[in-house]
This record gives C-alpha cells, sequence and structure tokens, in this order.
C-alpha cells in the first residue's frame, strides 16, 4: 500500500466540478456571491479556463471552460441541468440579491423552511442551479416531521 493518503490534504471527498462557457467570468460571480476565494487556476488556450479551484467554506468547487471531446459539457450545451447545489453561507439573503443583481434568474424567494434553513434558490448566468441557505434553528426530527405534516393539510 502506498503512503499516500487517498484525498489529497485541503479537499473533501466529493468536490463538484461546473463545465462554464465563460468559466474566468464565473469565478469572479462566485467570489462576489458565494464569498469564494480562487486557490488555483490553470488557463487553457484562447484566454479559456482548463481547471480552477474555489474554496467557499470548507468545500472546493472545480471549474473551467467546457471541453466537449472529454463530455465536459455546460448546461447551456445541453438543454439544463439535473443539479443543485446547496450551499450554507453565513448571509443567504445577501447571496441571493447579490445572484440577482449579477444576472441570476431567482427560482424561490428567500423564505425560512420548515427543517430550519433560510433558503432561495436561482440559476446562475451559465445555467448551473444553486440553493443559497443560513442555517437559522436547530429542530429535533419529531418536530420536522411535525411541521413537514401540516404542510401537507
Amino acid at each position: 500500500m502506498s503512503d499516500v493518503p487517498p484525498v489529497p490534504a485541503g479537499y473533501p471527498t466529493i468536490s463538484p466540478g461546473l463545465a462554464i462557457a465563460g468559466a474566468a467570468d464565473a469565478v469572479e460571480f462566485y467570489k462576489r456571491v458565494l464569498g469564494a476565494t480562487e486557490r488555483m487556476r490553470v488557463p487553457g488556450p484562447d484566454d479559456t479556463v482548463m481547471h480552477c479551484e474555489l474554496l467557499i467554506g470548507n468545500s472546493v468547487l472545480m471549474l473551467g471552460d467546457p471541453a466537449p471531446d472529454m463530455a465536459f459539457r455546460d448546461p447551456h450545451s445541453i438543454g439544463g441541468t439535473p443539479v443543485n447545489l446547496y450551499v450554507y453561507l453565513p448571509d443567504m439573503d445577501a447571496a441571493h440579491a447579490a445572484a440577482l443583481a449579477g444576472g441570476a434568474t431567482e427560482i424561490s424567494a428567500p423564505e425560512t423552511q420548515f427543517y430550519g434553513d433560510r433558503t432561495a434558490s436561482f440559476v446562475d448566468p451559465w445555467g448551473h442551479q444553486w440553493t443559497v441557505a443560513t442555517h437559522v434553528e436547530d429542530i429535533e426530527p419529531e418536530e420536522m416531521q411535525r411541521r413537514m405534516d401540516q404542510l401537507g393539510s
């Protein structure tokens, strides 16, 4: 066995990778909206981004311009995305407002949910769907179930 750990230092077990036509602009959007910090970038040809890593809280978001020859396609080229990225932030209301000001399309307005998170959802200008959240209340499973049951009645 190797002495090299299977997950490198500074990386979580899962790090999403997004294909974004115009990745350099998306990096700036994610810095403004999500408080991301850029930790590395590998430039591609013609001012594209081959690979970029952003740190958001304790998570790593990887992204780059599409590479269709490697089956790395952006949502606009395939008619949308089936994926929603759920990110906890200290102030989801401010992040949601910044996203809309930056050209995102609102899916749902800020609202406190039965499970204790305040959330809002949007599609960013590159077609990726996000839910921004701030945890506002710790709720026991029984209480969560009671609240969920009330929603259905």
